[in-house]
């Protein structure tokens, strides 16, 4: 995840290195397996740095006369092979780079004074089937050019996706770069390794699971077998305590880089186990579900459940301790939580990344955390802060020179339409310079409709699919609300002047959505206290209440033309109101009833009825 700066500052170390070393030019080989570009581009270099730098080439060949004609065959030898790859003789260049290997082998035995020709490239070839506990040892003999070619040969194995040989040929690698025989500096070591892991994780990343050519075996047909046991054979190579080229920082960055790809190759019980590690070795409480199960089926527990136990022993993993380390595994916390919708862990573990202090992680880092936050409060209904981390992860990822910034865009401007906000996103600084990208231009016109309640140009753009905005999983998800949200503005702005409106009117003013469909909206809004009113289904009339008919139903209930007026004078009258109207009123009551006594006793004089009668 912070690989990139890294690799920005390992570059002058690795320079300074190979420059006091005199190393023959093999951390400037390894330059490009941090970059991912070719070798072709530092062949020149290369080229220049051994020939002009004796040292290498003497500390290989003390006591043999031909010591410098010896490396010049050699580079020779494997710029030679380079350039039968570049023709396209794969299999010659294979051949060449072997060729190479067993040169200076054969060279550095004679100038140990071994006799024995068998080497151990053929006996790593039969220890190949054993266990990894017999396999990483480190090889003898070999020179950086031996590890500059078995490089090589790893990425031909990965072009014809060879599974066996892949696994083979790296293990040589990691050997040799574990000999002290070698000479291979850490930086170039840890450049050489980070290259090929990230070789292995695109290409299975950009892959389907689809059969590919290579021998019979586990890892043979399937390319995420042997991605799985790379990553494992590095592991246990640098592990801090029982790997054979113990690298502790190494061991870190390659834990965080095997849970990212068993993220996306939606292995999340492997995933729990890698987390487990890391929380463990950075001295943190392995808070993960399924602890009691392990790591899964098969080998998976052989792989974890030892580094557990040992990182404990060792100390808790002093050396990766740190906020950088802590927010690199929230982060990968935040995915797997997500994928598992477990809401209770994923909102502990995005609290903990964001209170963290002091750590600088890469900006990708934070952009990750805020973007898989943000969608925690959409799930939550929480559109105001969803909007918030959406844009902070937009803003992390633009940093990075990230295109998901683009994505985070969208789901803040959605963010910000859920929450009914009259602001506009893109009046931000950092949002206009991005208004008029072709993927960006669909939403800026949906914005618009949006804040104009022009529900037909609305629904005609998430209809046609306008710059592709239906094809996120996350955009669907949500447009149900969004349609609710602009229907209910809709709703409210055009039935302000009524007091009694139809609802096939209503309905139309929405696109002609169905009848049923209006009156749902129109009981979220009653219900909500947005609306004051009620629905007369059989005539299909939304009957408002007016202004007066509400402050009566609050004064008490009283009729007639008293009523009315009291009504209209409460909004002056402070917390009175309520008494005063009720003594007036029960004053009303009386004079009417006293009137009607009066009515009935001038009746019984005039005509003589009996008092009870009339009463009655």
């Amino acid at each position: 995840m912070s690989d990139s700066e890294d690799y920005e500052y390992e570059y002058d170390e690795s320079d300074q290195e190979a420059m006091d070393d005199g190393g023959g030019g093999v951390g400037d080989d390894d330059a490009d397996d941090g970059g991912g570009a070719d070798d072709d581009e530092d062949q020149s270099f290369e080229y220049t740095d051994d020939e002009g730098d004796g040292g290498g080439g003497d500390d290989d060949d003390d006591g043999e006369g031909g010591g410098e004609d010896g490396e010049i065959a050699l580079e020779n030898s494997y710029y030679n092979a380079k350039g039968e790859r570049d023709a396209g003789d794969i299999d010659e260049a294979r051949t060449t780079f072997e060729s190479v290997i067993r040169l200076e082998v054969d060279r550095n035995r004679r100038a140990a004074g071994v006799d024995d020709n068998a080497m151990d490239v053929e006996e790593e070839d039969g220890a190949a089937c054993g266990t990894t506990t017999t396999r990483l040892t480190p090889l003898k003999h070999h020179g950086p050019w031996s590890y500059k070619a078995i490089k090589q040969l790893v990425k031909l194995n990965l072009r014809s996706m060879d599974g066996n040989a892949i696994i083979r040929d790296y293990i040589r690698m990691l050997r040799v770069s574990s000999s002290p025989d070698a000479g291979i500096s850490p930086n170039a070591m840890e450049k050489g390794v980070n290259g090929m892991l990230e070789r292995v994780s695109n290409l299975i990343t950009s892959q389907t699971s689809s059969t590919t050519a290579g021998g019979g075996g586990e890892s043979g047909g399937d390319p995420r077998a042997f991605a799985r046991e790379v990553y494992d054979l590095t592991l246990e190579a640098f592990h801090p305590v029982k790997g054979i080229c113990p690298n502790e920082r190494l061991w870190f960055k390659t834990n965080l880089k095997f849970g990212q790809l068993l993220y996306e190759m939606n292995e999340t019980t492997r995933l729990q186990g890698v987390i487990r590690d890391l929380l463990v070795s950075s001295g943190q409480a392995a808070d993960v579900p399924g602890e009691e199960g392990g790591g899964g089926a098969g080998g998976t527990t052989a792989i974890f459940r030892p580094h557990n136990a040992i990182v404990n022993d060792a100390g808790g993993g002093k050396g990766c301790s740190g906020g950088t380390h802590a927010m690199e595994i929230a982060a990968l916390q935040i995915q797997l939580y997500s994928r598992l919708k477990d809401t209770k862990r994923l909102r502990a573990a995005y609290q903990r990344a964001i209170s963290v202090r002091g750590g600088i992680p890469h900006p990708r880092t934070l952009a990750l955390i805020q973007e898989l936050g943000g969608k925690m409060h959409m799930s939550q209904r929480n559109f105001d802060v969803a909007s918030q981390s959406f844009f902070q992860a937009f803003k992390s990822y633009d940093e990075a020179g990230d295109r998901s910034r683009l994505r985070c865009l969208k789901y803040l401007v959605m963010a910000s339409m859920l929450h009914a906000s009259s602001i506009n996103p893109f009046d931000s600084h950092e949002a206009r310079a991005h208004r008029d990208d072709p993927e960006i231009v669909a939403m800026t016109n949906l914005v618009q409709a949006f804040h104009n309640d022009d529900i037909r140009v609305f629904e005609r753009i998430l209809n046609k699919n306008e710059g592709r905005i239906m094809d996120d999983e996350f955009v669907r998800e949500h447009v149900a609300d969004l349609l609710r949200t602009i229907r209910t503005q809709v709703i409210l702005r055009n039935i302000g002047p009524y007091t009694r409106i139809r609802l096939s009117r209503i309905a139309g003013d929405l696109n002609d959505i169905p009848i049923e469909d209006v009156e749902g909206l129109l009981v979220s809004l009653i219900l909500d206290g947005k609306l004051d009113g009620h629905i007369d289904q059989v005539g299909g009339i939304l009957v408002k209440k007016s202004q007066k008919e509400a402050a009566n139903a609050g004064s008490g209930g009283s009729g007639g033309s008293g009523g009315e007026r009291d009504a209209t004078n409460n909004s002056g009258r402070g917390g009175n109101t309520s008494i005063e109207s009720r003594n007036l009123a029960s004053i009303m009551q009386l004079t009417a009833a006293l009137e009607h006594l009066t009515t009935v006793v001038s009746k019984v004089g005039n005509k003589g009825t009996s008092f009870s009668q009339q009463m009655m």
